[in-house]
């Protein structure tokens, strides 16, 4: 560093007072929020059970980044808003995310940790799925009378020659089609599959795996599956039947099911032009289709306005007035986009740049632990606050993404948080609440 530089920067002076600036301010971190994050991951020891379900072929006698440091490194990157492994050429000299890896010099360089990435296997990706389910199971303190499971498929578009990428149609693009399944705000599956198959395809044998441990764990635990139309196959719905778990799943729209209806589209017709009021009204009746082997329950969603009618259908064998199950259940199943959303947008799980098929699944998981990690932190730590619906982009901003000066010797190391910061009462709280039993 020049002698120049150090004797300081001129601007333009603010009235009477000179104003300068220079580089000796020390080992300064925007990123003061990672004091947090480390205090979730310690707690749930999620990373470290992650870490230990991936195979490592290295010499342990040559290893100088062990595999569970540089998945912190790249998880709690993530988090902190660092979506590309080029991010970390800089970063692994950031002191206060070495001080929260527990090291005191240069973290994994981005080659090394491409290295990690496209050494892991599809079998240690099943393993890493059964960790985020583990993790979930430990989030109940008493065994949970219903577990309502949501599917979702969405896109993923690449821009590149990644194998396993195929042009879609729907979306219009190059890219792959990812299953998620969330129970509440909580994260259980991320799945990456190519974008040349149905949409469902795989959730029928993800469901079952999924049934048999959550029962494991809680043999009397009711299970509800929740999708849209898009999943509504009917060997899935016979499985559940055979199985004990409920479904409310969504029904598309076929000129069967229009003519079924056509007498009670023609009365709100009648009403709405009598009226000029919107009409919506509930009718469920017993429909088969060609491809099923029993009737089953449909519940139709009617309604009639200035645009017309604009029906909706659900199958479900599940008990209950039609208008609870459509809004109160079904309708629920929006939440779950959010979190996609949220996964994607917030924390990365789009960022699938690898060549090889498994590596951008590996990517998929590190985003979905980072989502782990900070659904976990509104939860146990932001429970009650103004920040416990905040969206992970948000909570980034506003609570994470904090000033700090670190002072490290061999006794201590001392994080210097802003003085300036506006929202320290809900960061000390945070901090207590996660480090309580």
């Amino acid at each position: 560093m020049s002698d120049c530089t150090l004797e300081g920067l001129k601007f333009s002076p603010l009235k009477r007072r000179v104003l300068e600036a220079n580089f000796g301010g020390g080992e300064v971190s925007s990123d003061g929020g990672l004091l947090l994050i480390r205090e979730v991951d310690r707690r749930l020891k999620l990373t470290e059970r992650a870490a230990a379900v991936l195979p490592d072929p290295r010499d342990p006698d040559l290893i100088v980044h062990s595999q569970l440091d540089m998945l912190r490194q790249r998880v709690y990157a993530m988090v902190q808003g660092y979506e590309d492994l080029n991010d970390h050429g800089d970063l692994r000299a950031d002191t206060l995310l070495q001080s929260v890896l527990d090291r005191d010099d240069a973290l994994a360089s981005a080659p090394t940790l491409c290295r990690l990435e496209n050494r892991v296997s599809r079998a240690a990706a099943w393993a890493l799925h059964a960790e985020l389910v583990n993790t979930f199971i430990a989030s109940f303190k008493s065994p949970p009378e219903e577990l309502v499971l949501d599917f979702d498929a969405t896109d993923d578009p690449v821009h590149g020659k990644q194998q396993g990428r195929f042009f879609h149609g729907y979306y219009d693009s190059y890219c792959f089609m990812p299953l998620y399944v969330f129970c509440g705000e909580q994260l259980l599956v991320s799945y990456l599959r190519p974008s040349k198959i149905d949409g469902a395809k795989h959730a029928w044998a993800v469901l079952a795996l999924l049934v048999k441990r959550l029962r494991q764990a809680w043999p009397q635990v009711r299970i509800v599956l929740r999708a849209d139309s898009g999943f509504c196959w009917p060997r899935m719905l016979a499985w559940c039947e055979r199985h004990d778990v409920g479904y409310c799943v969504g029904l598309a729209r076929n000129a069967r099911l229009e003519a079924q209806c056509k007498h009670w589209h023609e009365h709100l017709a009648e009403r709405f032009t009598s009226t000029g009021i919107k009409q919506r009204a509930f009718f469920e009746f017993r429909y088969a289709a060609k491809s099923w082997r029993t009737e089953r329950r449909v519940i139709a969603r009617l309604e009639y306005g200035e645009q017309g009618q604009n029906p909706r259908y659900i199958v479900t064998n599940l008990h209950g007035e039609p208008a609870q199950l459509y809004d109160g259940l079904y309708c629920a199943d929006g939440e779950a986009e959010n979190r996609i959303k949220e996964a994607q947008l917030g924390l990365f799980a789009d960022r699938t740049s690898c060549h090889y098929f498994a590596a951008n699944q590996f990517r998929l998981l590190l985003s979905s632990l980072a989502y782990v990690l900070v659904e976990r932190l509104r939860t146990l730590g932001l429970s009650g606050t103004e920040f416990a619906r905040m969206q992970a982009g948000t909570l980034r901003t506003k609570l994470l993404k904090i000033g700090a000066v670190i002072v490290r010797n061999t006794r201590r190391v001392r994080v210097m948080l802003s003085s300036a910061y506006p929202y320290q009462d809900i960061f000390t709280r945070a901090s207590l609440a996660l480090r309580s039993p």
